[in-house]
């Protein structure tokens, strides 16, 4: 059985895709808070987050997928001790019911809080 395998590249000079259709499904890069000069973003992890899952809600949408079609999340959090005021937020970006995910401690890019990759349904 073939499968076709549609690579998004960044928009960033990085070696990755920005995401990846196949199979049915589409698989985010990991994505940190960045502004557009490629820094991170300045505030607390709860800042980061939504400047995180905002981003790829858009990335979803510039796929014709959402934020409801999101079924796997891998999160990094460069402190777990950020853990009950990350889940705070995050909740709140997935209104028709969370994915399921996993979530770890790690030293991220740049002094990032927070790092999120995800994989939706593709459209």
């Amino acid at each position: 059985m073939s499968t076709t395998i549609e690579r998004i590249p960044s928009p960033l000079p990085v070696p990755f895709s920005k995401a990846v259709r196949a199979g049915g499904f589409l698989f985010l890069s990991g994505v940190l808070a960045m502004d557009s000069q490629g820094g991170i973003i300045e505030g607390d992890v709860q800042v980061q987050t939504r400047a995180v899952l905002e981003r790829i809600a858009l990335s979803l949408k510039e796929c014709n997928s959402s934020m409801a079609r999101v079924v796997r999340a891998t999160i990094w959090l460069s402190d777990l001790a950020d853990f009950a005021a990350f889940n705070e937020e995050y909740a709140k970006h997935f209104p028709d019911g969370l994915p399921s995910r996993s979530c770890v401690q790690a030293v991220l890019y740049k002094g990032a809080r927070v790092e999120i990759e995800v994989q939706a349904l593709d459209a």
